[in-house]
């Protein structure tokens, strides 16, 4: 159990504000193109074969910026940060266009990790998203960050491509998962006492809406299929849930108390919590986006175990130094907490989403489940081994 210390110091009250109010505006990314001018219609199945993931920032490519996570917060972060040019960070050399929007879709987001599923790969989700922001504007749907419903995006791609495959990741931000991370870190680093208790129960509360809206979102996906002259075997529609970032506490490199989870590892959850979040939070989740599947029959892809020992503060990874560089094979493959460091790095909105390495892994678990003709499967990494690594697991 945590102590009621009279040890807080004006440091941790200090150090917990500033990430407890970054992590208010802490949204789910996703990646994105803005559809433009739709082409002149043509008849469905025909030009070039396309790849589209919609929905929120653990497919848009959050935190694709990233080769795992460093002690080092300057220069080039030990090598991790792939924005650096060698005088300055440029982060649109990674997002685009859309990292002044917030979409921030990267280059190696899950859909551009797969490029052996279509000849085109083309990211519609958007950091943030809500399943409203995937409905179509005539059905309800809602812009967002400056761009029309994805939805209605992928109409505009419908028309101009053969369309094989639509994976939908949506749901986190309807059940406030940014609410979740930063009531949880605000226990851990202010008020010295646990999130799950209250947490669990705000997002049960959720949990039908959200779900009622992840079904709608497959819904007006296949409207604007139809309309465009899909039949309904002519492509695949994928749900998939979402990875848990931090690991079950006997598997954390850093005890309990004391400042290393906070400031060097970026993890500051209590062990309890971060148990809480591994085996219950994620499963439930996962449980309830694969009934969403089940009951509008499309293909589900779990990835609740996808992170498994490559998790923040996991004791089988390690991070960046000067004299040790990232790599794939002993990196975490998710984005730390870092708005607590003596100096931060990146933006909190990157916080706890795959990273490069990560996005590599998902991208392989895609190509490999539009392998497969049909069924359930869960994505899974192999320890020691890079995105090559990756297998799936029937469900």
């Amino acid at each position: 159990m945590p102590e009621n210390s009279s040890s807080i110091t004006s440091r941790t009250a200090r150090i917990g504000r500033r990430l407890s109010a970054a992590l208010l505006a802490l949204p789910l990314c996703a990646a994105g193109l803005v559809a433009g001018a739709a082409a002149p219609a043509h008849a469905a199945g025909t030009g070039p074969t396309a790849s589209v993931s919609l929905g929120d920032s653990y497919i848009s490519g959050e935190a694709g910026r990233w080769k795992g996570n460093s002690v080092v917060t300057g220069s080039s972060r030990a090598g991790t940060d792939r924005s650096w040019t060698g005088s300055a960070y440029d982060p649109s050399r990674i997002y685009g266009a859309t990292y002044a929007s917030g979409c921030d879709r990267s280059d190696v987001a899950e859909v551009r990790s797969a490029p052996t599923v279509a000849q085109n790969q083309i990211n519609l989700a958007c950091s943030g998203a809500v399943a409203a922001n995937v409905f179509r504007a005539s059905n309800g749907g809602q812009s967002f960050k400056g761009e029309a419903p994805q939805a209605d995006q992928l109409a505009a791609v419908a028309a101009q491509n053969n369309v094989k495959l639509i994976t939908l990741s949506i749901g986190g931000n309807d059940l406030g998962f940014a609410d979740v991370i930063e009531a949880c870190v605000s226990d851990y680093l202010i008020w010295y006492s646990y999130c799950h208790d209250d947490q669990q129960a705000a997002v049960d509360a959720k949990l039908p809406g959200a779900m009622a809206g992840v079904g709608k979102a497959i819904d007006e996906i296949r409207a604007v299929m139809s309309t465009a002259g899909y039949a309904s075997g002519d492509y695949r529609i994928v749900l998939q849930s979402y990875p848990s970032p931090i690991p079950r506490s006997a598997e954390m490199r850093y005890p309990e108390s004391g400042w290393a989870r906070a400031n060097t590892g970026g993890c500051p959850f209590w062990n309890d919590d971060a148990d809480w979040a591994r085996d219950t939070l994620v499963p439930r989740i996962s449980g309830a986006l694969a009934g969403v599947a089940a009951s509008k029959g499309v293909q589900f892809l779990d990835l609740g175990d996808m992170l498994q020992g490559r998790e923040v503060c996991s004791k089988a990874t390690r991070q960046a130094t000067s004299t040790s560089a990232p790599s794939a094979t002993t990196s975490e493959w998710a984005r730390f907490v870092d708005a607590g460091l003596s100096a931060s790095q990146g933006t909190v909105q990157e916080s706890m989403h795959p990273n490069y390495y990560g996005q590599q892994a998902l991208g392989r678990c895609l190509a490999l489940l539009y392998g497969k003709s049909g069924g359930n499967y869960a994505c899974r990494n192999t320890a020691g081994q890079d995105a090559n690594g990756m297998y799936l697991s029937a469900k």
